[in-house]
Order: structure tokens, then sequence, then C-alpha cells
């Protein structure tokens, strides 16, 4: 039996209800800043069980591919937004018929849900990309591979995330079966950027205009996922921090991009033979990020309070860090099906130690929940970052 999608309750002192399109831990992770704010959420959720509809009261379940299911629900929305970036075409437009406002708005979520048109448009802006072709078959990435080198990195334009829907190719060949599946579709190819690090900007914009960023971080990936975010990234020039958080206004303004967004980057050597740093833009992620959970404990305004006050267009809040480091580590499925006795040990263990756990059901690799912990030591906080997850995970007993 599934929750019926009537709409979400009137919110008492005219304050608005906001409506999230899927029910994954980032909108699950929006309810406590919601509360704070006197804020109603109402989730449209994939299943009953879903991270956000175990603690949100009005989360109907339904499919969000159905136009008609998901414009009953929005009726009772003052506001929607998203979890994912996998809303079908149709039923943002049937949506914006009905004159809900969505944010961000389907003009802009566009180029977060198609990696082609994402870097056509960031090219024309003067955004730093790798370079990139999009390619219908072998002979065409053969011709890209040795123009600019082999290996090359594969993506499909849309569906991707977290290493999911990318392939480093060798040669040509090692991809016949990826246009198979294409059909004919073009497939992105890009370059593999020699870079030294990977690092992600959020930033947050409302409506009306008005943007804030956080510090530039530094993350960790592991297999395609990121693992751990150290913030602000340790010794990044100030003037490519500077370039950076104005590459991250240049997109989120020239695409209207409303709410929060993350830019992911990587750094590497100049070309131009200074010896100094410059960047590429990698991935864009119009919604709360993996990379911006440091900022839940580690900033004056996190990235969930941010995104709901940017797409109500309430003045954004103070996003300065409140200790010199944060870092973040996420946490995996590991050996432990039960982790209310691992989660009460490090309570005890660290009590600076703050632990976000989604209500998900483990699975080996799957992501569960994450830690965050600030000071001045950051080689001590890493080390008490991995320990944690290591803990949750069963990687380490003590």
């Amino acid at each position: 039996m599934t929750r019926s999608t009537t709409q979400a309750p009137t919110a008492p002192g005219g304050f608005p209800v906001v409506g999230i399109i899927g029910a994954g831990q980032l909108a699950r992770m929006c309810t406590a800043p919601a509360v704070e704010l006197a804020l109603t959420l109402s989730i449209f959720a994939e299943s009953e069980d879903a991270a956000a509809a175990l603690v949100v009261p009005h989360s109907p379940v339904g499919d969000y591919t159905d136009p008609e299911a998901v414009r009953e629900w929005a009726r009772g929305c003052d506001v929607v937004t998203f979890d994912h970036e996998h809303v079908p075409a149709d039923v943002l437009s049937a949506l914006e018929a009905d004159g809900v406002p969505m944010h961000p708005k389907p003009s802009a979520l566009r180029f977060a849900q198609d990696k082609l048109a994402m870097r056509e448009r960031l090219e024309g802006l003067g955004v730093p990309c790798p370079a990139w072709r999009a390619v219908v078959d072998v002979d065409e990435l053969a011709a890209f591979g040795d123009e600019r080198g082999w290996p090359v990195v594969l993506k499909t334009p849309t569906g991707g995330y977290d290493g999911k829907g990318v392939r480093v190719v060798k040669a040509a060949e090692d991809a016949a079966d990826w246009f198979a599946k294409a059909e004919g579709a073009p497939l992105l190819v890009e370059e593999a950027v020699d870079f030294t690090r990977e690092l992600s900007v959020m930033i947050g914009r409302s409506p009306s205009g008005q943007v804030a960023v956080w510090p530039v971080v530094e993350t960790v990936q592991t297999d395609g996922i990121c693992t751990e975010v150290l913030a602000p990234a340790p010794n990044l020039d100030d003037a490519l921090a500077g370039r950076i958080a104005e590459a991250a206004v240049t997109i989120a303004r020239e695409l209207d991009v409303t709410g929060v967004m993350a830019v992911e980057l990587f750094e590497r050597v100049a070309e131009n033979g200074s010896g100094q740093s410059d960047f590429v833009v990698n991935e864009l992620a119009m919604r709360p990020h993996n990379s911006g959970h440091w900022s839940m404990d580690g900033a004056v305004t996190g990235q969930f309070e941010q995104h709901l006050r940017a797409v109500l267009d309430l003045p954004l809040g103070d996003v300065t860090a409140r200790a010199p480091w944060t870092v973040m580590g996420n946490v995996l499925g590991g050996s432990y099906e039960e982790l209310y006795p691992t989660y009460k040990h490090l309570m005890a263990r660290d009590p600076a130690l703050k632990i976000h756990l989604y209500g998900k059901g483990v699975r080996p690799g799957r992501k569960i929940g994450h830690v965050n912990v600030s000071g001045t030591d950051l080689v001590g906080l890493r080390g008490r970052a991995r320990h944690a997850c290591d803990y949750l995970e069963g990687v380490v007993t003590e």
C-alpha cells in the first residue's frame, strides 16, 4: 500500500510549503534547517522507506516520471526543487505550464542533465573546460584520441553520477559497446586532464540575483566517489581561489541557476609554462552536493539551509567558515548492518565529531552517511574523520 499523493497541508502563519522531488539523503538533510526556518516540506518520494520519507510527515509516494502524479502533488507546494537531476523534461514542462515556481528552473537544470549542453555553454562563456567533442562512433573517437592523446575520458551525456556513465578509454575499439548501446546518439569525449588534485566550490544564488560563495575545498575521490573533503583546500593560491569563485558566479548568473550549485574542478599546472596552477571545470550539480556537506557544521550557514533560503528568495546566509579547518568523511556501507552501537561508541570516543547517517539500508559501497570534524590541526582532523568512517564501515574495531 502506498501513500496518497494528496497535497501538503497548509502551513501556519503564512509560511510557504517547499516541495522536493526525490526522497534521498539530500532531501532528508533539508529537514532540520526547514524546521529552524519555520518551513513545511512536502517530499514526492519514490518509496515509503526512502531516506527523506522516514522523517518528513508529508511524503506521498509516486512516480516522478508521471506528469499527472507530479502535477497533483505540486498543487500543494509554493515552490518545487529537486533531490536529483533526473526528472524528465515532460514533467518539468507540465509543472512550468501550471505556473509552479521551480528552482533551479528547467532552462538551467538542462545544463546539469546534459553534459554536452553544459560543455557547449561553458565554452561559450569562456569558462575553462577540458578539450572535448561530441562523438557518434569509434572512428570519431579515434580521431579525437589521436589528436589529443590517449587515454581519453568517455561519458554518457545524461544519467551519470558517482563515477557511473564515465569510462577511461585507452583505444577507440574499447568503447564499441557504448556506441552500440547509444544507437547513434552522441557521447561526450574529453581529454584526460593531467591534474594535481580535485577541487569544488559551492555557490548559492537567489532569484533576485544575490550570491554567496563558500570557500573552495579539496575533494578526494575513491573509485569515482568523493570520500573526503578538506575545507578550505590546503595551500590553494588566493588568486586562483578568487578566479574559481568568479567562474562559479559567472556560471550561476549566466545559466540563471537558482538554489545551491556545486562546481567540480581539476587543478592543474598551467599550460603557459609559468609553473603556476590553473583549473578546468569538470562537472556541475544544481542542488546540494557531497562536496558541500562539510558546511553543515563547518560554516555559519550550511548548504541545505542556504538552498531553502535561495529557492524562496530569502536573504542568503553568511557562508564564513566557523573554524580554520573542517574535514568531511563519507561513510560507505561495510560489514555492519546495525549502525547504532557503532554510532554510540564514536559519540563517546570523540564528542566533537558530528555524525550524519541517512537512514539507508547498508550495502557495500553505498553512501550511508558522513562525518564532520572541525578545528585547527588538519592532520589530526583527517585522522579522526578517517577513523570514524573506518569504524562505521567495520574496517577498524576500536
